[in-house]
């Protein structure tokens, strides 16, 4: 396999675990964890599933990037003979950052959920009406969030 090939790969592979794993998390983590009896252990229980997927994530991403030099050095004469490359490769960055910054808040909220966990929750991004506004905030933020990665 060459090299370009190779970087072609993992890059279509790590942006599959990034996404991918962000929409299991949202659909079976959260779905599965508001099951629990115990209000308390909704968030919990999904706090624990993230952090267990926190590293693969990132070490999805971090390949991800890691294989745009090779890429973008494969293309270099596409970008000025074939229109429109370039103003694609643009919209491409564009969406990979918005989608990191995004994956890096959902974390930071993700956190402040764990820190509130024994205050309970209907499911992992369902506060409880009798919740603190702030884990509240976080929970809600957080049900939006999880849809725009994947």
């Amino acid at each position: 396999m060459s090299g370009n090939l190779l970087a072609r790969s993992i890059h279509d592979l790590t942006a599959a675990a990034w996404f991918g794993g962000s929409l299991m998390g949202a659909v079976g983590l959260n779905g599965a964890t508001a099951q629990a009896k115990d209000p308390t252990e909704r968030t919990r229980l999904s706090s624990l599933g993230w952090k267990r997927w926190a590293p693969v994530q990132t070490a999805a991403f971090a390949a991800h990037l890691g294989t745009w030099a090779p890429i973008l050095w494969e293309n270099k004469g596409r970008y000025v003979t074939q229109q429109g490359v370039m103003r694609w490769t643009w919209v491409k960055a564009g969406v990979t950052v918005a989608g990191a910054a995004v994956t890096l808040y959902s974390g930071m909220l993700g956190r402040k959920v764990d820190e509130l966990s024994q205050q309970g929750a209907q499911g992992a991004t369902e506060p409880s009406p009798t919740a603190s506004p702030e884990l509240q905030e976080a929970q809600e933020q957080l049900r939006l969030l999880q849809w725009t990665i994947p």
